[in-house]
């Protein structure tokens, strides 16, 4: 007797498909980081560069430009980052323990949204006030620029960009169910 796909997988249900909450929080599972994305490559990939290459940018306008962009745009990313733990507990419940969960799609997408709030404090309040300190000596002249805080920040970022491409896909796993003999 041949059974159709549908009929495979109502029998069979992918086990990491947790997300059953409100449909505005799973919208929210795949928008708030594909949003946070953009914003991570449209600022730190594409325009803190571009800004020293522009006519006419001197280091101190240029640092000053930036630090009011990335002021803004670390404002945008903690609203962001409420958003998507909001969304997380609503779609997925409590976050479990050390229980093995994070095999689990529901842990999988914890454990992204964990490391990205914790990525962002320290990008927000460790790296970066210590950027600006370093910014303000270069206005003042006292200092030539050039700092390895800003490679922490470069870095925080690339965790950031890594984080959002992991919970976009684990966001899709967990919400689109298997295909039929694909043992997942």
């Amino acid at each position: 007797m041949d059974t159709t796909a549908s009929e495979r997988r109502r029998r069979s249900p992918r086990p990491d498909v947790v997300l059953r909450g409100p449909r505005w929080a799973r919208a929210l599972l795949f928008a708030v980081p594909g949003i946070w994305l953009g914003l991570l490559i449209g600022i730190s990939l594409i325009e803190a560069p571009l800004k020293f290459t522009a006519p006419g940018i001197t280091i101190p306008l240029g640092l000053g430009i930036g630090r009011r962009v990335f002021a803004a745009m670390n404002a945008v990313e903690v609203v962001l980052a409420v958003l998507l733990l909001v969304a997380l507990w609503r779609a997925c419940g409590k976050p479990r323990g050390s229980g093995g969960s994070s095999t689990s799609g529901a842990g999988r997408l914890w454990l992204g949204g964990i490391v990205a709030a914790a990525t962002l404090a320290v990008k927000t309040l460790a790296i970066r006030p210590l950027l600006n300190q370093r910014t303000d000596l270069v206005l003042a002249g006292v200092d030539d620029g050039g700092s390895s805080w800003h490679y922490l920040y470069i870095a925080a970022d690339g965790i950031l960009i890594f984080t959002m491409l992991w919970l976009l896909v684990a966001a899709t796993r967990a919400l689109l169910p298997a295909e039929a003999g694909s043992g997942r």
